[in-house]
């Protein structure tokens, strides 16, 4: 059965720093897209970031200068490094698996990220 889990959220003052990690566990990762959403109480869930098989990356304007994807395939582990934090990026942060030519989709459960003062 896949597995992705999320580490790494809690809670940050704004400016300061987090990174969230995602392993992955009984799955091709090299081959997998791995995508970062977040969802706040009240919205929908939306898109973050995204890193393909060749380290290809795309990121929400909102994030961008600010967030950093990578993965190590040899951890079977896509992170997260979140800088320069603000209270609008308080929200839910969840891994997504992603085949890119296949049907197969998986999410972890979610970390949770707090940025307040």
């Amino acid at each position: 059965q896949v597995q992705l889990v999320e580490s790494g959220g809690g809670l940050v003052q704004p400016g300061g720093s987090l990174r969230l990690s995602c392993a992955a566990s009984r799955i091709d990762f090299s081959i997998y897209t791995m995508d970062w959403y977040r969802q706040a109480p009240g919205n929908q869930r939306e898109w973050v970031t995204s890193i393909n098989s060749d380290g290809n990356t795309g990121y929400l304007d909102s994030v961008k200068g600010r967030f950093t994807i990578s993965r190590d395939n040899a951890k079977n582990t896509v992170y997260l490094q979140m800088d320069s934090l603000k209270p609008e990026d308080t929200a839910v942060y969840y891994c997504r698996a992603n085949h890119p030519r296949r049907l197969n989709l998986y999410w972890g459960q979610g970390t949770q990220v707090t940025v307040s003062s």
